[in-house]
């Protein structure tokens, strides 16, 4: 069994589960470049940078410069502290399909605060992980309405119609950990409720403060979905907010009306991983007891890893035991012909007959949209 060192788990919350939401990122540096200032987002999320006190750097050029460094581990510090307020590249307003969770992708920021040793950024982004947030927001969301229609994910599958046209905000980033720096969130959740055509905003989060959000007028087009994780894989989600954080702001948003969602990722085959799982979820369950009008997705996502996200993990992470051996993994070929390693056949087929039996038991209202 793999992670044999972990702690055990048992079906009761763990008594070390801290229920308090992760607190607040403050960047050491933020950086704003001339281009971000000629946009009015982007001088609003300077007066929020300055209004918490933190140090700001008017950049002289557009460019990001100065954080490679040979010392990987260096690098990767000093990019994680930084926030820089960067125009998104005319590239970000051309969006790409984002299969299977939704039509398409489209970006408010890239990168993220939090720590997680198995994070998957670390293969789909190149360089210094800086966290970007975007000063065009304007021109990004009025950008989306000549996608509307026009997906091959919800726009075209029958079972999922009734989502309309969806529009995925988390792909690079977590836009909940940056919104006391952004706003970018409220505003994306405020034009989705204020458009007029069947379109859903689809963001996942590990983070918990939702406050700011349960008072918008999101007219339920916002699904928002908390990634969650079996409580022995708690260490290796560094800087963010615990599980029972993340379940009571769950229900705090299910109870104001939002769509919800639960994303089981990535899936590990931590020390009794059976029972690990269903605690996990008969948690979900009695976080959401009694809510009115539930309206709840599942999304389950095993632990997979290329050979270049491993080696850019091991150099972020060198004391890491997250389970990265080849040996113990099935080698496939991805569309685009890359290499990526995934769990065993026998292990998959057996993780997913028990993971979804024990949702179709304790969530039966719950739509399982995929598992990968």
């Amino acid at each position: 069994m793999l992670l044999a060192d972990a702690a055990p788990v048992t079906a009761e919350p763990a008594e070390a589960d801290d229920p308090r939401p992760a607190r607040a990122w403050r960047p050491r540096r933020v950086l704003i470049t001339p281009a971000a200032l000629e946009h009015a987002h982007g001088r609003a999320m300077l007066a929020r940078a300055e209004a918490l006190g933190l140090p700001v750097e008017r950049l002289k050029s557009n460019r990001l410069l100065g954080f490679r460094d040979e010392d990987p581990r260096r690098a990767y510090r000093e990019a994680k502290a930084t926030l820089a307020i960067v125009v998104a590249p005319p590239t970000k307003l051309k969006l790409q399909p984002i299969p299977p969770s939704a039509d398409w992708r489209f970006d408010l920021a890239e990168g993220c605060p939090a720590h997680c040793q198995y994070c998957y950024l670390a293969g789909s982004l190149s360089g210094p992980p800086v966290t970007r947030a975007y000063a065009n927001l304007d021109a990004i969301l009025g950008n989306l309405p000549a996608y509307l229609g026009q997906g091959a994910v919800t726009s075209a599958q029958v079972a999922r119609a009734s989502e309309g046209t969806t529009f995925e905000a988390s792909c690079y980033t977590d836009p909940l950990g940056i919104e006391h720096l952004t706003g970018s969130l409220s505003r994306a959740i405020t034009h989705f409720g204020a458009w007029e055509a069947p379109v859903q905003l689809r963001f996942t989060t590990k983070f918990a403060a939702v406050a700011p959000l349960l008072t918008l007028a999101h007219r339920g087009r916002t699904r928002i979905r908390f990634s969650v994780n079996a409580r022995a894989a708690a260490r290796y989600e560094g800087g963010t907010a615990s599980l029972d954080a993340r379940l009571a702001a769950l229900r705090a948003v299910a109870l104001a009306g939002y769509p919800v969602g639960l994303t089981v990722a990535p899936i590990l085959p931590v020390p009794d991983w059976h029972e690990a799982y269903a605690a996990l979820i008969r948690d979900a369950a009695a976080a959401l007891a009694g809510v009115p009008g539930l309206d709840l997705t599942v999304e389950l996502i095993t632990h997979r890893f290329t050979p270049g996200s491993r080696q850019v993990l091991q150099g972020w992470y060198p004391g890491s035991d997250l389970p990265m051996d080849e040996a113990e993994r099935t080698r496939k070929l991805t569309k685009f012909g890359s290499v990526k390693y995934v769990f065993p056949r026998d292990l998959m087929r057996t993780m997913r007959e028990t993971i979804t039996g024990v949702l179709a038991r304790e969530l039966p209202q719950a739509r399982v949209l995929y598992w990968t």
